[in-house]
């Protein structure tokens, strides 16, 4: 007896592990929460929109490790420029992130110079490579063999201060080759260049938000205590990047600002939409966190798309051209996809990078079924191919039954086939007040159209009927007044 259940045993333990090894291996999750906002503010979770492929460091390449890099480019023939600031150089990948060459230093005047404590870099549509030698109070321009082109350095300037200091540390360039600088301890906007390196003036500037309890405060206070008081002074932009129209966006670390992302126009103000249900500032819900997003660096997309980097959560959020906040990813830790310090954004290709300085490494992100579906289908919203992009909002949906955005886009592509009261529906359930507004308008005014006729009819009828009556009244109350009177 003992010997045909202890077989039997054995044959249902082996049925069991042929069906563990028939199913299919589950992928791997990602190490960090994926999430996303609802129309009440309310953190739900979404699937992966990117996963962690791989990590790049020095060592990796040959060169050594990466000693405390600060930044990164992606060029337009898809060269990775890696700036390794602690070690004063540039890292110049390929676009399968294998080594090309290594830029330490250029030829001036006949001798070598170095680069010192460099903090930004970015690389225009020619190849040449700008530098914000932070150290050395210039900014290099390189061009694409790395020989030097020219520098730009302190500017001369009626509205610079005497004693000002010229020390660059992001930077972005334009199609015509206008330079613009975001410098240490300048409050009065981000810096701008014109192709020879003439400082032109400052474009931009973050509006200081009052404390009102603190400025009545103030008016009560003496000499003595105002001086020991913070001052309200606008505060430092911390990255900028710019789209193919030359608007700069630009990102600041204010963290009581509702406006921490611009999208500054050629004279200076700020377009950015935001028409989404709350701020484009990163989280609106610190979950787990202690503060605030505090946004370092800003990496536009194309399509209207961007991405922001958080260093309070080390975590990346991107958003549509409209402020709709599409997805997040990324966290804190050790693992292989978590961040220890974040300082750069980029993409190359379809895929995500991220340069940890605290890691001395690159991470490299790709997008999943999910994240891909929802970059096609806002691409193909902001080519106005709507009806186009509704198959894929669909697709969405099945990955993600919450998601609003994609609710939202199917209704958008009814209003625009006029298909109104069908428009409602998908209107309803994206919580999007306005839209519904628009269609339930057109709704209520293809109704009263296609039964005004009927209506007119009615109502004609009706006051006929009502004269009628009105008159029978009247006529039989003259009889009777009549009958009374013995008239008849």
């Amino acid at each position: 007896m003992a010997r045909t259940v202890k077989r039997w045993l054995s044959l249902l333990a082996a049925v069991s592990l042929l069906l563990v090894n028939a199913m299919p291996a589950a992928a791997s999750p990602a190490p960090y929460d994926s999430y996303n906002y609802n129309y009440w503010k309310e953190a739900v979770p979404s699937p992966d929109a990117y996963l962690p492929q791989r990590t790049i460091s020095g060592s990796d390449l040959g060169i050594g490790e990466f000693k405390d890099p600060g930044d990164m480019n992606v060029s337009s023939s898809g060269q990775i420029y890696i700036l390794d600031s602690g070690n004063s150089r540039i890292v110049v990948l390929d676009a399968k992130y294998k080594l090309l060459r290594v830029i330490d230093g250029f030829m001036l005047d006949g001798s070598k110079e170095a680069f010192s404590v460099p903090s930004g870099l970015f690389v225009d549509e020619n190849e040449q490579i700008y530098i914000a030698d932070t150290g050395n109070s210039r900014v290099v321009v390189l061009d694409a063999e790395g020989n030097l082109v020219h520098t730009i350095t302190k500017p001369e300037s009626d509205i610079l201060a005497t004693d000002f200091q010229f020390q660059p540390l992001k930077l972005t360039v334009d199609r015509v080759g206008r330079v613009y600088v975001v410098a240490q301890g300048v409050y009065e906007g981000i810096m701008q260049f014109d192709e020879n390196g003439q400082f032109i003036g400052y474009v931009g500037t973050n509006k200081v938000e009052r404390d009102y309890g603190e400025y009545i405060w103030r008016m009560f206070s003496t000499k003595a205590q105002r001086a020991q008081m913070v001052l309200f002074v606008p505060t430092e932009f911390s990255n900028a990047d710019i789209d193919h129209k030359g608007f700069v966006y630009a990102t600041n670390i204010d963290p009581g600002s509702n406006e921490p992302i611009k999208r500054l126009n050629p004279s200076g103000e700020d377009v950015l939409k935001r028409f989404g249900y709350y701020d484009v500032k990163g989280d609106i819900r610190f979950r787990n966190s202690t503060g605030p997003s505090k946004l370092i660096d800003v990496k536009v997309l194309g399509n209207g798309m961007y991405s922001v980097l958080d260093a309070t959560q080390n975590r990346v959020f991107t958003y549509d051209d409209e402020g709709h906040l599409l997805y997040i990813y990324g966290g804190k830790g050790n693992q292989v996809g978590t961040l220890k310090t974040p300082v750069a954004i980029e993409q190359s290709g379809d895929h995500s990078l991220v340069l940890d300085r605290g890691k001395s490494n690159l991470v490299v992100y790709e997008p999943t079924r999910f994240g891909s579906t929802v970059n096609q289908a806002v691409t193909l919203h902001y080519q106005g191919e709507d009806t186009e992009a509704v198959h894929l909002w669909k697709e969405v949906l099945k990955l993600n039954a919450n998601y609003d955005i994609a609710y939202i886009g199917i209704g958008k592509s009814l209003l625009m086939e006029k298909k109104n009261e069908e428009a409602l529906g998908y209107f309803e359930l994206g919580m999007d007040r306005k839209s519904y507004s628009v269609a339930f308008k057109r709704h209520r005014r293809e109704v009263m159209k296609e039964n005004f006729g009927t209506f007119l009819t009615v109502a004609i009828v009706a006051v006929f009927v009502l004269i009628l009556v009105r008159l029978a009244v009247k006529w039989k109350r003259r009889r009777q007044i009549d009958r009374e009177a013995g008239l008849h």
